[in-house]
């Protein structure tokens, strides 16, 4: 089983990335053994959606630093060192320092996009963002194995 985990906020602009991936995504057929799920900000609650799963595959935004819709591949690791972006509660680096914690992991994954702005109560992505929506969903289905990428 893998699981595809997005996570940010809808209604602060750009963290609102994770989910608007998971939105493309659901519209789209994928593998019997993917499944989608959109967490929001949640903390230690999402431990469980990476339970009974092989693989893990996390979407979010990544902070402004110039470069708006630029995609990374943050080490897990790397992300269980830093700080938590506004409004992500315990930050999805603080959830993978538990997960770990909690036994073997499963093989993870980190798809980052770097926000053009975190803005509070404005629930639309940036252009920049949109874009990158577009592209992670495309880097994804190969990823999973999709035909037709």
């Amino acid at each position: 089983m893998r699981h595809l985990i997005g996570f940010g906020n809808d209604l602060h602009g750009d963290d609102g990335f994770g989910a608007a991936v998971c939105r493309r995504l659901a519209e789209l057929p994928l593998p019997a053994d993917v499944r989608v799920f959109a967490a929001g900000t949640r903390g230690l609650d999402a431990l469980a959606l990476f339970e009974g799963c092989d693989e893990a595959i996390v979407v979010d935004a990544a902070e402004p630093a110039g470069q708006p819709g630029r995609l990374s591949f943050p080490a897990v690791e790397t992300l269980a060192e830093d700080s938590s972006l506004p409004g992500h509660g315990a930050g999805v680096g603080y959830l993978l320092r538990a997960l770990s914690a909690l036994g073997t992991p499963p093989h993870l994954r980190v798809v980052a996009a770097e926000a053009a702005a975190l803005t509070p109560f404005h629930p639309e992505l940036s252009p920049e963002m949109q874009r990158a929506v577009e592209e992670t969903v495309l880097l994804l289905r190969g990823w999973l194995g999709v035909e037709g990428v």
